[in-house]
């Protein structure tokens, strides 16, 4: 157990890299269609160059970077609780303030600013995780993989479900509900059809207005459709990294040799199989069918070992008082803020309130956006931290949960 003032470097570090590789895949969710989100070619593709920015994210970041930032969660949840037992204050309530005060955050976040909020199901799922922390160890790997088995199969049955109505529609007569229904799955996985595709654009080009009424339709679902889709999933990663804290996995702990005999096997396992469904997935011609079973069925299957695989790696290469390590660490501690911060710099740039640039760049285009944005994290977060003690957001987060202004100025706690 750690004390109240002590950070682990590791932590941070794998922190860091997991809100920067977020957005990876979230920068497309910020600058086109919906679709566009799994399937390349429904929109923002233009030749090799786009689709091979597809499947490089595809293969190392696509569900990755949530999960890793899922698996720190639920260890930072753990610690928080128990650091706070530790300074004599009680746990329950330091945890529940703390998601209370994140679900309203995330509940903001999502109606006023972008329909990709995660953090108001972090919270719902934070709920639910604290009464798993007491778990032994083997309980808790087990509870995890459960989960993970009645995700597969839940996502299993949409795969179903998207075969079942393509050989529906193949009907001389299909009904207008059958259509609809089926329509309803391409606008999501598969091509959309051009009105939405031009209706979505004119609602995010258009003034903040004209985009809130547009987000508002679809946001009052939202909460219940993640936890319904994703919970599971969640909840599993959040106890692989309450577990990977209380190991010593994600602290960095472990022997060397460990960490690289995980890399070396997720890696080997998960990068194989992911090349094989991208490529699997292009030779079909990106079909709406295809789509859905690798993207959702079979990669919830191999997505764990390439987490921690990613979290293995990054504590090998994480040098202790290296340049860059000590900025992504920073980066780190600061997610909140960064992940906030993401935000509202791609809102502004792609939303018609802003820049106005939404569904104007290629696929490919996008990461020379974020590759700006994570200089931005790089650049402004080791600073702020040398002079405050939290990032902004950390602060008030952390004021509100405890009714009362924490200090601020000061270097933060190393």
């Amino acid at each position: 157990m750690t004390t109240a003032g002590e950070r682990i470097a590791t932590l941070d570090t794998i922190r860091g890299v997991a809100v920067m590789g977020i957005l990876t895949m979230n920068i497309v969710a910020f600058a086109m269609p919906g679709a566009a989100y799994m399937n390349p070619a429904a929109y923002g593709s233009h030749g090799a160059l786009d689709y091979a920015a597809w499947a490089l994210n595809f293969i190392f970041f696509d569900g990755k970077m949530r999960g890793l930032f899922s698996f720190l969660f639920g260890a930072s949840t753990l610690l928080v609780v128990e650091r706070a037992e530790a300074a004599g204050r009680s746990g329950a309530v330091t945890h529940f303030s703390r998601m209370v005060w994140l679900f309203v955050f995330g509940m903001a976040h999502l109606y006023f600013i972008w329909s990709g909020d995660i953090l108001q199901h972090y919270a719902v799922i934070g709920v639910i995780a604290w009464f798993c922390r007491r778990m032994p160890l083997p309980q808790m790997m087990a509870l995890g993989v459960t989960l993970l088995v009645f995700e597969t199969l839940m996502l299993a049955q949409t795969t179903w479900q998207v075969h079942a109505i393509e050989l529906a529609m193949r009907a001389p007569r299909p009904t207008a509900n059958l259509v609809q229904a089926y329509q309803g799955y391409r606008n999501n996985f598969g091509m959309p059809d051009s009105g939405f595709i031009t209706r979505d654009l004119a609602a995010n080009r258009g003034g903040y207005a004209v985009e809130f009424a547009h987000r508002l339709k679809e946001v009052i679902a939202i909460p219940l459709q993640t936890f319904e889709f994703v919970g599971a999933e969640t909840l599993a990663y959040m106890l692989f990294g309450m577990a990977g804290l209380r190991s010593g996995m994600l602290t960095g702990a472990w022997p060397r040799a460990a960490y690289r005999r995980i890399a070396l096997i997720g890696f080997g396992v998960g990068i194989p199989a992911y090349a094989a469904m991208a490529l699997w997935v292009w030779l079909k011609h990106f079909d709406m069918l295809a789509i859905v079973l690798t993207g959702l069925t079979l990669s919830t299957i191999v997505r764990p070992v390439m987490i921690a695989a990613w979290a293995s790696l990054i504590a090998l290469l994480a040098r202790p008082g290296g340049a860059l390590t000590t900025r992504i660490a920073a980066a780190g501690r600061m997610a909140f803020s960064n992940y906030l911060l993401t935000s509202l710099i791609c809102t502004a740039i792609f939303y018609g309130y802003g820049l106005g640039r939404y569904g104007y760049l290629s696929r490919a285009q996008l990461y020379l956006v974020v590759v700006a944005i994570w200089a931005l994290m790089l650049l402004w977060s080791k600073p702020w931290l040398a002079r405050f003690r939290y990032g902004p957001l950390e602060w008030l987060w952390r004021s509100l949960s405890r009714a009362s202004l924490q200090p601020m100025r000061g270097a933060a706690v190393t």
